[in-house]
């Protein structure tokens, strides 16, 4: 059994991407639309969560990986965009009292071309949440196995 570490963190303003409210015509629909097949291929189905993350600071603190609970190397997911690798973590969302199952998704900086995050932000695939915006507080429980926040 799993003793999940439970972090504090607030939801900030991303760059717009993952669920295309970017407006950034390189990636219609978002860029976790386009990822979808590629990831459904390789075993990763993302139907039930919502299609766009949700950026959260846990600042102060920052994370180290430990062990992803997926592993996608050189995905190739757009024509106009090199192979990227991507890694998964176990997550929950916990919101005015609502718990919700989801997985950070972490394009690994080394391979992604642009649209980096700081290191105190995680960015959380989960379902739709009703109440999100930003500036708001939250709740990550995180695995300690696959993520260690310091």
């Amino acid at each position: 059994m799993t003793d999940w570490v439970k972090v504090a963190g607030t939801v900030v303003r991303g760059h717009g991407v993952a669920s295309g409210q970017g407006g950034n015509p390189r990636f219609p629909g978002g860029t976790i639309r386009m990822q979808q097949a590629a990831f459904a291929a390789q075993g990763l189905v993302l139907d039930s969560y919502f299609p766009g993350t949700i950026n959260v600071s846990i600042h102060p603190y920052s994370y180290i990986v430990k062990q992803s609970k997926h592993t996608f190397r050189q995905v190739k997911w757009a024509d106009d965009a090199p192979p990227e690798d991507f890694s998964f973590f176990d997550c929950r969302v916990i919101l005015d009292g609502q718990r919700s199952e989801g997985l950070i998704y972490y394009p690994h900086p080394e391979t992604k071309p642009e649209h980096f995050q700081d290191a105190a932000t995680l960015e959380v695939l989960t379902a739709f949440m009703d109440g999100l915006s930003y500036g708001i507080s939250l709740a990550l429980e995180l695995n300690p196995n696959q993520l260690l926040v310091y």
